[in-house]
């Protein structure tokens, strides 16, 4: 089975800073705010000046609390996401499995055959497999003969028509 690559992004760190600033900034001015409004005995209301400050102090303290649901929904977003595109590479993977069934690929033609839906060169996959780049070639004969195809993008497309297939018995391109 093919390695996976992990393809979540990293933390937020950057809002999330933000959000921490921003929450400082807000506390102080509560502070600022509750202290002016002992100070003056509950006169708040009647100094313009500490009603622009109260107004911007709620404004932030709202702009927070909307950042930090926004957060949580992108985060939420971003999980199902990676969760569909977890099923449909299984759903690939199995549509690919039938179809070297159907082949009846033997178990080192289906290495190649792998390394071949990768895009790997013969050197290349020969490389990866630790064998001659003749014994590939015969691995891709015997592959493209018994897939009916003769070449690469023969092979390709017949797994992109399994896999645009329709779904009669519960097998991804079957017909």
């Amino acid at each position: 089975m093919p390695a996976r690559i992990k393809l979540t992004q990293k933390k937020p760190l950057g809002i999330l800073a933000l959000i921490a600033l921003q929450a400082s900034c807000a506390m102080f001015f509560l502070v600022d705010l509750v202290a002016d409004f002992a100070e003056l005995g509950g006169g708040i209301f009647t100094d313009p000046h500490l009603m622009v400050e109260a107004a911007a102090t709620l404004t932030l303290i709202a702009a927070i609390v909307i950042e930090v649901r926004m957060l949580a929904q992108l985060r939420a977003r971003e999980a199902r996401l990676v969760e569909s595109l977890d099923m449909a590479r299984a759903a690939v993977e199995e549509v690919i499995a039938v179809q070297f069934d159907d082949w009846s690929l033997s178990p080192s033609e289906r290495d190649v055959a792998h390394f071949l839906v990768k895009g790997l060169s013969i050197a290349e996959t020969a490389e990866m497999r630790g064998s001659a780049e003749g014994t590939v070639k015969a691995h891709l004969n015997a592959i493209y003969r018994k897939a009916g195809a003769r070449n690469r993008a023969e092979l390709m497309s017949n797994l992109i028509d399994a896999m645009m297939g329709a779904e009669i018995d519960g097998r991804a391109g079957r017909t």
